[in-house]
């Protein structure tokens, strides 16, 4: 039986130039990076689409059409067929298991448009109550179920994912003498940070404005007390530097705790 949580749809912005990434994002957009020889994009998609929400609106930016080319191309892209080239005719498609449950908007929100902005320009798609926002270039273990089932639970405008950064540097402590004790190569921090993963009302729109980042239209959530924060003590990572881009792929190769997906 069909979930009607199922029916949201999930804003991703795919838009940014991702300078702090131009190693891999001068030719391409940063959500097209890949994580195996896959886009850190799709990934995303995957996690929403293993507990049913197949339902996309992609906010799209800087080389955006790329991103369109590969959505268009997938089915060329991952199954075996057969070309006719003095007809120019592709027949006889094999099916190789990769078939992506994926409905998708594309919607052009400019190429230097702020995030908030971007949500701002692809009110016309949104057609449920509920729909939900996350960043184009982070993966994470979370239950969306979950994720929705508590943003219902405490009927506040807005929901973000509060997840646990590593720390960039080594940390060093030392003890009441100031005699060193340990370096802690990179720990997780304390403090929560947004992770994106983020669920929204639609009422969320009136406090949109044209120029905004984000954290503009979620800080005029708080004096109102209209934002919660649902806490995620899994895996989560951000990819933001060629540093983070490289140890995404590590992990991949060792152990992908965002891969909850079987295939």
């Amino acid at each position: 039986m069909e979930n009607n949580n199922q029916k949201i749809q999930t804003i991703i912005l795919c838009g940014g130039m991702g300078t702090r990434l131009r190693e891999e994002t001068e030719f391409k957009p940063k959500p097209m990076v890949e994580i195996g020889d896959k886009p850190i994009l799709w990934h995303i998609m995957k996690i929403y689409n293993y507990y049913g929400y197949q339902n996309f609106v992609l906010a799209l930016g800087y080389k955006g059409n790329q991103i369109k080319d590969y959505f268009l191309k997938q089915k060329y892209y991952f199954s075996d067929f057969s070309l006719n080239l003095v007809e120019g005719k592709v027949s006889n498609f094999f099916k190789n298991g990769q078939e992506d449950n994926f409905n998708i908007i594309f919607g052009e929100t400019g190429i230097e448009t702020p995030h908030g902005e971007r949500i701002l320009k692809l009110k016309r798609h949104i057609s449920e109550d509920i729909f939900m926002v996350t960043y184009g270039d982070g993966v994470a273990d979370i239950d969306i179920d979950k994720l929705i089932e508590f943003h219902k639970s405490h009927g506040k405008i807005a929901t973000i994912t509060g997840v646990h950064p590593s720390s960039r540097w080594g940390l060093v402590n030392s003890d009441e003498n100031n005699i060193v004790t340990e370096f802690a190569q990179k720990p997780m921090l304390y403090d929560y940070v947004n992770g994106g993963f983020m669920v929204f009302n639609k009422e969320f729109f009136n406090y949109l404005k044209e120029g905004d980042m984000i954290e503009d239209a979620l800080s005029r959530l708080i004096p109102e007390k209209q934002l919660a924060l649902y806490k995620h003590e899994g895996f989560w990572f951000g990819m933001d530097t060629y540093k983070d881009f490289i140890t995404l792929n590590e992990l991949w190769e060792k152990d992908p705790k965002w891969k909850i997906w079987q295939n």
